[in-house]
């Protein structure tokens, strides 16, 4: 309570006497303001501000945080809770970290992840030499080399950040068949930390559970559909779904080029805003980023509690109403974030509904281009493999493995492939693929987003970050490409119209009803999180980060509960410093 106190009262001087906010913020936990009780900062929420202030006091090392989460990790993932959010640790961070601190002596932090440790999504690519695989949490891809690290890799290790391991997740994004998700061959399934064996949601599910206990600073995931805001819904945590195109996909074990996207989950707003400012940016190797401005926002300068003033807030309520989504805990805690919007400044525009919500629900289009989109650019994936041992070098051959290692890839509970076989009987990009993209495109754009955006002349949109609200977002994608990561040639660079950030909004009572998510999880459950998600145009992640950074500061609803208690790992700095 001192600490957020003094974060508080010393924010509020920022604004008068004209501190950046991290600086502020960095200053709130000056060891001489709050003494020993902020020497080692609490890894179950220490922000990278936090950090930074403890390595550049030499209070503790890089080393010394990248042993201190292999504990928490160790704790947790396998043992106790077996949480399993982890597939695997870089054996090269210790000797990568000790660098770090070397180079922080002699010549100074390169960024504001200098020395951090963050885990990656299992589909986001490294270098094998490094020691680590890539997989999409499946075993077709054990011991497979890639050609290089993955665009967002190449940034993070640039800014001097420490790929700390590999974080579990649906197997291929969610992309195989009917399995709940957090499931993959290689991991198991992975389940939440706020109640035993609860949903984690999908596909980044790893990352979400690793971020909301502090198993790493910082973790990526990716979305095609959901998959950034779920995780995040569900965890407690803070998510960026970014506009397709602002950051690369190149070397992303692929779904869909029109609809991927690599973002934060972590614990804070302003933790998401350092970490895009770093991942963001364009890329040689995925023309998608091509289209986006010149110049990538330091997005931290975002951090205003008075955002929301004078903005307009649309509400399209027909998108989770048609949905089916009626969950009375929610909707409540919904509409008292609605009026917290109001008391922050925000005009609120109830209804703002989407002209086209009604045919988003019944189309079959986003089916259409993901399965045709799939199959083409992971066989180009696999295809450009350096190595694969497994010999899997097509889609056609994925499906063939998983019949082949059923006790690998097809254990009993988990054994459908049936989007896979969906996908593989696929023509490739012909008329009907087309027609459903610039279906989907309308649907999305011209008579989704943008209708209710223009309509009502908002600033952005806000919604429940549950069920199936992500589809706008998702489809409302960049035009048709062809090739591979590598050789992508975008015939229109029209812009993603939808962002989306997703911050906590409440948790699930201690009497919900429990019911069943798949063979091993339940959702709802007792204390499980449960998310709200600001929507607006295309690269408008500054706004947004100013929206989310005041409606958290508002709220701290993050605070006001933790997982249980054996999830949460014991392991601290104090345990590690001088050992």
């Amino acid at each position: 309570m001192l600490l957020l106190a003094v974060t508080s009262l010393l924010y509020s001087l920022s604004l008068v006497i004209g501190l950046s906010p991290l600086r502020a913020l960095s200053l709130s936990i000056d060891t001489n303001i709050l003494g020993d009780q902020a020497k080692f900062p609490d890894l179950y929420e220490a922000s990278v501000v936090e950090l930074q202030q403890g390595l550049d006091g030499e209070l503790f090392s890089s080393v010394d945080l990248v042993k201190a989460y292999f504990a928490r990790i160790d704790e947790v993932n396998l043992k106790g809770p077996a949480l399993r959010a982890v597939l695997e640790i870089n054996p090269s961070a210790l000797e990568e970290a000790a660098a770090l601190d070397k180079e922080r002596k002699v010549s100074g932090k390169r960024s504001m992840l200098h020395g951090i440790p963050i885990l990656l999504k299992d589909n986001i690519a490294t270098v094998a030499s490094e020691g680590m695989n890539t997989t999409a949490g499946s075993f077709s891809l054990l011991g497979s080399v890639v050609p290089e690290d993955a665009g967002v890799v190449k940034r993070l290790r640039k800014a001097g950040a420490i790929i700390l391991g590999k974080a579990n997740l649906s197997e291929f994004a969610h992309f195989r068949g009917n399995l709940p998700s957090g499931w993959s061959g290689r991991g198991g399934q992975n389940t939440n930390a706020y109640f035993p064996n609860a949903d984690p949601c999908g596909s980044s599910s790893g990352s979400g559970v690793a971020a909301s206990i502090g198993l790493a600073a910082v973790t990526l995931g990716s979305e095609t559909d959901g998959s950034i805001t779920c995780p995040s819904s569900n965890n407690n945590a803070v998510g960026i779904k970014p506009t397709v195109g602002l950051t690369s996909r190149a070397g992303v074990i692929p779904i869909s080029a029109n609809q991927d996207t690599i973002g934060p989950i972590v614990r804070s707003v302003s933790d998401a805003a350092i970490v895009l400012s770093v991942i963001a940016g364009k890329d040689p190797n995925d023309n998608f980023t091509l289209a986006q401005p010149d110049v990538v926002p330091d997005y931290s300068k975002a951090l205003d509690p008075d955002a929301f003033k004078g903005k307009r807030i649309g509400v399209p309520r027909a998108v989770f109403l048609q949905r089916g989504f009626n969950d009375p805990e929610v909707v409540a805690a919904f509409e008292t974030a609605l009026d917290t919007i109001r008391d922050l400044g925000a005009t609120v525009v109830d209804p703002a509904d989407l002209p086209s919500a009604a045919e988003i629900l019944a189309s079959n289009n986003e089916t259409i281009v993901l399965d045709v989109d799939f199959k083409v650019e992971l066989n180009a994936y696999y295809e450009a493999l350096l190595e694969n041992p497994s010999g899997v070098r097509s889609l056609a051959d994925l499906i063939a493995f998983n019949d082949a290692n059923p006790e690998l890839e097809e254990p009993v509970n988990f054994t459908d492939q049936s989007e896979l076989i969906e996908s593989q009987a696929t023509n490739g990009f012909n008329a009907a693929y087309f027609q459903a993209l610039n279906f989907d495109h309308e649907l999305g754009r011209t008579r989704g987003i943008d209708a209710a955006l223009q309509e009502h002349d908002l600033d952005a949109l806000v919604l429940p970050a549950t069920g199936l609200t992500t589809t706008p977002a998702a489809i409302a994608g960049y035009p048709i490409v062809t090739g591979t990561r590598t050789t992508i040639r975008a015939l229109d660079l029209q812009p993603n119209v939808l962002t989306v950030f997703a911050v906590p909004l409440g948790f699930f009572s201690d009497n919900v009803t429990i019911e069943s998510a798949g063979p091993l999880t339940v959702y709802p459950a007792p204390g499980v999180p449960y998310g709200l998600s600001f929507f607006a145009g295309a690269f408008s992640e500054f706004e947004l980060v100013g929206l989310g950074f005041a409606y958290e500061q508002k709220t701290k609803t993050r605070l006001a509960r933790k997982a249980f208690p054996a999830a949460i790992p014991k392991t601290q700095l104090k345990d590690v410093v001088g050992v």
